[in-house]
């Protein structure tokens, strides 16, 4: 490294110029690439782990700064345990063959055997060599950081391309064409994918000012591109830039843009220089339900469609261009020009799929495949049409479970129509509007869209009671299906998205407070398939209890609080709620956890009695003071609590046993349990389940005890 630089600390940019990079990964690329970038130099000592970092991210550059670099690494103590004195110095306390070999292979010197040191550890005395290791030049630890940097960073396929000498081949995400390395305003001398570091970097492909641009420090990198190379590098200000003209275009229209989070990520990663238009279509089109036009202008065309003050689409959407001419109208209309055809189709289709109705369909699902061992789409129908008719009786009776039958049958015909064989995304709506068209009832419309809800973490669950009995049959016949011929989630993966449909059936019953028992629905679900693939039962029992758990501690229930209430295995998940809040008040209590150990002490003698189970107390046999006072305290609590429990006040009545704290106290000191008389053993016994029993009516209390 040049001399200039020994003890320097500076910033440091290093900036891989590269050609396109794949949008949907660009935010993770940039960060990767910092942080990774960042830890290699901390781990080399030439920074600290606190150190600044600047990450910038656009299609064609991975680039970070990294604040207070050193030009080289402070010098490291070392100190190398040798070996036993007695192995390494002779009687006469010189160097043995043995020892100077170990030298040799450290690099030392035989000379380096006169400044050994010698430590005492346990019985035996050995010799240890202390140096000082040089620390590592910038341009040696940001070599080794930069190709530490390029294998970690996440890119699930690379490209292979050759460089520019004809022959050599290397692997990269996308082919590199510069590479800039700068420690304060020196180049470090590093080199990358066949590329040697420098100074120069480009700008916009159109709008630089010029082909090149030359970067005097680390610290000038974001305003020269700025300024000279029309590029907004931070991959951040970028995104907020395109936000704020987007909500600008919007107001000067009195509208508003669509919101859509993974689109303004994935346009943010397509241009560097973004400047938003505003552009239209014929209105004609807006006869296409507008999920439709949505749908094809984001995700075909990368536009902001524009709605209206009721959330209805209108004719005008906004579009992100990578350019600033001075008359903008040639890049309006081409991009009108361009989405006409898109929106023409979804009419075409729109139009040809209401030519026939949902129900003329159906005999066509027979010919779809499912899965090769459940059969067919049409035979899958059949399945969720017979469980959506059970859980629809139990519910409702004869009228919900007509209209949940009518639903189920009709709710997988829009996957044969056009418009779905174009966008799979609006299975379900297109279905609804076709149903509408067909002049079905609202509530079976409704149902038919909402069918596949929830469909991730957060959605908005069916909105009648006919979607939420066709939703919960057609995931239960999922689960059912899949886990019958053993296709069981492992790990991370999960192809059918058992976990999403398991969550699915566990916040429509735990939300919606639906009375219905899930052992029950589970058999139901299997009784839908042929006789012999019911085997699988109790795993989508234990698949849904998992999912449960896990569902109530990240709605804030305490890991305790959750294992208490689930402990007692409640058939029925609508109460769960309540029980939860419940338990939570009695933790609270200053008598809580005084109880809780008393639960869990009496739960371990009854486990552990050999003596016939029963709760009858005999009162004449209550011989100490403290049983008979347990006894009375008992019965007065007990019944309190009862009454609060059928009044639904699940809260007061585990506060009622607030109550028995002080005699049960008392019980254990006073009282051996385990005594020697079986009649009066017996009777304690009794007394002890009738108290565990009292105690646990609404949860396990034992499972608060610390």
């Amino acid at each position: 490294m040049d001399a200039t630089l020994s003890g320097a600390v500076r910033a440091l940019l290093v900036e891989l110029f590269v050609e396109e990079l794949p949008p949907k990964s660009l935010r993770k690329l940039g960060e990767a690439w910092g942080e990774a970038l960042r830890e290699g130099l901390r781990a080399r000592a030439l920074c600290e782990a606190e150190a600044g970092l600047e990450i910038y991210a656009s299609p064609r550059r991975l680039a970070a700064r990294v604040g207070a670099v050193r030009a080289q690494a402070p010098d490291r103590p070392v100190s190398h345990k040798l070996m036993p004195v007695a192995v390494g110095l002779d009687a006469q306390g010189q160097p043995s063959a043995a020892l100077l070999k170990k030298l040799a292979a450290l690099g030392f010197e035989a000379s380096a055997a006169a400044g050994l040191r010698r430590v005492v550890e346990g019985k035996s005395e050995l010799l240890y060599l202390d140096t000082v290791q040089p620390g590592a030049t910038l341009a040696t630890g940001l070599q080794q950081a930069l190709e530490e940097a390029v294998a970690r960073l996440p890119i699930p396929k690379m490209m292979r391309y050759q460089l520019a000498d004809g022959w050599t081949s290397v692997d990269f995400v996308r082919p590199a064409h510069g590479l800039v390395a700068l420690h304060g305003s020196e180049v470090v001398p590093v080199a990358l994918l066949g590329l040697q570091a420098g100074r120069c970097t480009h700008g916009h492909r159109f709008e630089a000012a010029s082909e090149m641009l030359e970067l005097a420090s680390a610290t000038d990198y974001e305003r020269v591109l700025a300024e000279q190379g029309a590029v907004i590098a931070s991959f951040d200000i970028r995104r907020a830039e395109i936000e704020r003209q987007l909500a600008e275009a919007a107001h000067r229209e009195g509208l508003r843009p669509v919101q859509d989070d993974a689109l303004l990520e994935e346009v943010t990663a397509l241009v560097e220089r973004p400047h938003v238009l505003t552009c239209r279509f014929e209105e004609e089109f807006l006869a296409v339900p507008q999920e439709c036009l949505i749908l094809t202008m984001k995700a075909n065309q990368k536009y902001f469609p524009l709605l209206d003050a009721g959330g209805r689409l209108t004719n005008r959407f906004l579009v992100v261009s990578n350019v600033r001419p001075a008359d903008p109208s040639g890049v309006i209309g081409g991009n009108e020009r361009v989405v006409r055809p898109r929106l023409a189709d979804a009419k075409f289709f729109f139009d040809q799929d209401r030519k026939r109705t949902l129900a003329s369909r159906l005999p066509e699902l027979g010919r779809v495949v499912y899965h090769g061992q459940l059969g067919t789409q049409g035979e899958r129908v059949q399945r969720v049409r017979a469980i959506a008719r059970a859980i629809g009786q139990q519910l409702g009776g004869l009228v919900l479970a007509d209209l949940a039958e009518e639903a189920a049958t009709l709710a997988k015909a829009d996957l044969l129509t056009d418009m779905v064989g174009e966008f799979p995304e609006l299975q379900g709506i297109m279905g609804a509007y076709y149903a509408r068209h067909d002049g079905l009832r609202e509530a079976v419309a409704d149902a038919i869209e909402d069918h596949y809800k929830p469909r991730f973490a957060g959605d908005a669950l069916p909105r009648g009671e006919v979607g939420l009995v066709v939703a919960l049959a057609d995931k239960l016949e999922t689960l059912a299906g899949l886990f019958g011929i053993g296709q069981l989630p492992t790990g991370e993966k999960d192809p059918f998205a058992l976990r999403r449909h398991a969550l699915g059936v566990v916040r429509m019953l735990v939300e919606r407070a639906l009375p219905l028992a899930v052992p029950a629905l589970v058999h139901e679900a299997f009784a839908a398939f042929p006789a012999g693939h019911g085997a699988a039962q109790a795993e989508v029992l234990r698949f849904l209890d998992d999912r449960l758990a896990g569902w109530l501690r990240e709605q804030g229930s305490s890991a305790r609080e959750v294992e208490a209430v689930l402990a007692l295995r409640p058939d029925v998940w609508a109460g769960l709620p309540a029980r939860l809040a419940a338990v939570r008040a009695f933790a609270a209590l200053p008598e809580a956890p005084a109880l809780a150990a008393a639960n869990k002490r009496v739960g371990n003698i009854l486990r552990k009695s050999d003596d016939a189970p029963t709760t009858d107390v005999d009162p004449t046999r209550l011989v100490e003071p403290a049983e008979r006072a347990l006894w009375v305290a008992l019965a007065e609590a007990g019944p309190r609590a009862q009454a609060a429990r059928a009044a639904g006040d699940l809260t007061a009545s585990l506060c009622e046993l607030a109550a028995l704290k002080a005699p049960v106290d008392a019980f254990f000191d006073a009282v051996m349990v385990n005594a020697e008389d079986a009649a009066l053993r017996a009777n304690r016994l009794a007394l002890l389940r009738a108290l565990h029993t009292a105690m646990n009516q609404v949860a396990d209390l034992s499972r608060l005890a610390g």
